[in-house]
């Protein structure tokens, strides 16, 4: 694995390559459902009934995976403790 990569980009590429249905909580208290297309520094593309929605990273307080997502075996032994 590339040393560069934090934890938030190893998460959020996992959830998009296993088409892991995802809840973002925004800091406004809204829910946001459905499935991470694309991320960069500042923003994700989230997918749900065929439309795209914009959210901005900082606006995002939580995202919750639909399953569980082991990031173990992404990342180096001692980034991630159980």
């Amino acid at each position: 694995m590339d040393k560069t990569q934090n934890l938030q980009d190893v998460f959020l590429n996992t959830a998009r390559r296993q088409h892991i249905s995802v809840t973002l909580f925004l800091v406004n208290g809204v829910k946001l459902q459905g499935l991470i297309t694309w991320f960069d520094n500042y923003s994700i593309l989230l997918k749900r009934d065929g439309h795209i929605q914009l959210i901005y990273k900082h606006a995002v307080s939580t995202i919750m995976p639909a399953t569980a997502i082991d990031l173990q075996e992404q990342l180096p032994d001692d980034t991630v403790k159980t």
